[in-house]
């Protein structure tokens, strides 16, 4: 009966296409659309969705627990629309006999692709807020924190599809984040500004006799710098399209590929800057677009 099921899994595995789900960390919609790529808009028509969280690690594991940003439909029950987005894994994965019901009760995608559907599962990522001892690495082969946190090209080295498996990357890409360098650019030229991980791991360099001591100030970006900042994204987005042009030709046929973003981000509009704490329609804002190549 074993072998009876893992050759059915084979099978099944067999049948499937790879799928590569592009996480432009930051990214938000207007700046894509700003850039115009060429190679990503390849896929299909670019939609303004919405990330379900404003932040990096909560929104990553929303997608691999397979929600895909959401389209904020009115007038609709969630259940309704989760039914849908869900049942597009159909086209994303291909193949016939995709029991949903075998995602329960775990909800994690990873798992589910890896040990019922046989696939390579890799996540790379560029920000240490994702590392591999994080909750997010379940159901992986392979999880790698890249030594740079802004080169996908580096990404491109590791990847990898073996014959006769289909395989799943979750490509975490970090050009788009703050400062928005490109992997040539000289590092520290611009402030810097600690995420979540980087406060827990300085954070008792701040703490004094159980008080916690601020130190200097860093002094807010004015509008120019905000402007500047703003079009350094637009322009890392364009420097990607053409990273993604080369994935492209690597990846065999029938792939299907979903670039998104985890959330928005500020720059400067009501005196917001970044993500995170922020409530602003602006850091929910992402471009979404995929189809298969």
């Amino acid at each position: 009966m074993t072998e009876d099921r893992t050759d059915a899994r084979a099978a099944g595995a067999a049948a499937r296409n790879s799928f590569v789900l592009i996480v432009l960390d930051s990214c938000r919609y207007d700046t894509f659309m700003e850039a115009a790529p060429v190679e990503m808009s390849k896929l299909g028509p670019v939609e303004k969705r919405y990330s379900y969280s404003s932040w990096t690690a909560p929104s990553h594991y929303n997608l691999l627990m397979g929600l895909m940003p959401h389209t904020n439909p009115r007038r609709e029950f969630a259940s309704n629309y989760y039914r849908r987005d869900f049942f597009k894994y159909t086209d994303r994965l291909g193949g016939d006999g995709l029991s949903f019901g075998s995602l329960v009760p775990g909800l994690y995608l990873p798992p589910f692709l890896h040990d019922r559907l046989g696939y390579s599962t890799t996540a790379l990522v560029s920000l240490p807020v994702l590392n591999s001892f994080t909750p997010l690495n379940r159901g992986f082969d392979r999880f790698v924190l890249m030594k740079k946190h802004n080169d996908m090209a580096a990404m491109l080295d590791l990847m990898h599809f073996p014959p006769g498996r289909p395989s799943f990357y979750m490509l975490n890409v970090g050009e788009t984040h703050y400062p928005y360098a490109l992997p040539t650019e000289q590092e520290n030229l611009w402030p810097r500004l600690s995420g979540v991980h980087g406060v827990f791991k300085h954070l008792d360099d701040h703490v004094v006799d159980g008080s916690l001591v601020e130190g200097a100030a860093d002094e807010f970006f004015d509008d120019a710098t905000m402007q500047r900042l703003r079009a350094r994204q637009v322009e890392a987005v364009r420097y990607l399209d053409g990273v993604f042009g080369r994935l492209r030709r690597m990846l065999p046929p029938g792939t299907w590929v979903t670039i998104t973003s985890d959330h928005g981000e500020l720059f400067g509009e009501d005196g917001f800057f970044g993500h995170g704490p922020i409530c602003h329609e602006k850091v929910f804002e992402v471009p979404f677009v995929e189809g298969r190549v």
